[in-house]
């Protein structure tokens, strides 16, 4: 093993794979000269040269369409956006293209694309630049969706997302890039639609998944010292959702919350609740809790927007809630 920024293990996966294969390429915004808005192309221009890592200019919905049609004729893009917000200008691209196109060619065009970069808050950067649209793009067919909590995780899981013959949503953090974490110094992958148990407890399961899952842990790490003992499931791939280790960890624990940096309204917390209580009602002994951020716009007051985001006291209050303590 050996132990690198969260930024690197991107860049490493994305080098590694263009190395085994000469139809992947790099676009978008600062990715080459400038070694990516967050470095995590670092060095890459260097080895593989202007025709497979591009600068383009800022027009998402231009370079987003650019990769589709070129992953429509044998390609495998990897298409950066700055932040996922910015992604909004190309999301026509995403939504009716390349989700879409494999099932409206009547599978004659594959549509094996990547389109990456950080999702959800990442300090005072207002209401524009602090959304989490995981739950928007898990809702279309046709597109996988994947946020990572750590170095590990992030190479294994682009890995597979670059290989994939489907379009992927792969979504990172700005506060997350510069995370150490250990990486097995040998090649490996990890397949998408697997969660992770990242702790194993008995009293109640928390569901989490990106870079909040941290706040997960510190609660998890309070509760201990009071005899609570969380499971803690990582989720790592928002679509395909892997229910299975979900309902199995609550026919355990008999409890579950959900923690989620999103609007409260219609979103991956609440497709969870459904899938368990639809399939595991029986297995609770409480309501299902959920938290996620206020439901109004990221603020840009630090005070406030300490208030509008989940933290592990909010993890605290809803397992004791759930226990009924």
């Amino acid at each position: 093993m050996k132990t690198i920024q969260f930024r690197e293990a991107i860049a490493e996966a994305m080098s590694e794979e263009m190395r085994r294969d000469e139809s992947i390429y790099l676009m978008g915004e600062e990715v080459a000269e400038y070694n990516g808005a967050y470095k995590a192309s670092k060095g890459m221009l260097d080895e593989f040269g202007p025709r497979r890592v591009i600068d383009t200019p800022i027009s998402e919905l231009g370079f987003a369409g650019v990769g589709v049609g070129s992953a429509m004729n044998g390609n495998r893009p990897i298409i950066e956006f700055m932040t996922f917000n910015f992604a909004l200008v190309g999301i026509d691209q995403i939504i009716n293209n390349a989700a879409k196109i494999r099932q409206m060619s009547g599978g004659q065009f594959d549509c094996p694309i990547v389109f990456r970069g950080p999702t959800a808050s990442a300090g005072q950067l207002a209401a524009t630049h602090s959304q989490a649209f995981e739950s928007w793009y898990a809702n279309c067919p046709g597109l996988k969706v994947v946020v990572p909590s750590n170095p590990r995780d992030a190479k294994g899981l682009l890995k597979s997302a670059i290989r994939d013959n489907d379009p992927v949503i792969f979504m990172e953090s700005e506060q997350m890039y510069g995370d150490k974490g250990e990486v097995p110094e040998d090649e490996y992958t990890i397949p998408l639609g697997v969660a992770e148990i990242k702790r194993e407890g008995k009293d109640v399961t928390i569901v989490s998944f990106g870079k909040i899952i941290k706040e997960a842990y510190k609660a998890a790490d309070e509760l201990e010292k009071e005899g609570i003992q969380c499971e803690i499931i990582d989720l790592r791939t928002v679509k395909p959702m892997d229910t299975e280790t979900i309902l199995t960890s609550v026919k355990k624990t008999n409890r579950l919350v959900i923690l989620e940096e999103a609007w409260p309204f219609g979103n991956v917390a609440t497709e969870i609740t459904y899938q368990v209580q639809q399939k595991a009602f029986d297995y609770l002994d409480a309501p299902i809790a959920k938290i996620n951020t206020a439901d109004t716009p990221a603020p840009y007051s630090p005070v406030l927007l300490e208030e509008w985001l989940p933290n592990h006291e909010d993890v605290i209050r809803a397992v004791k809630k759930v226990m009924y303590k």
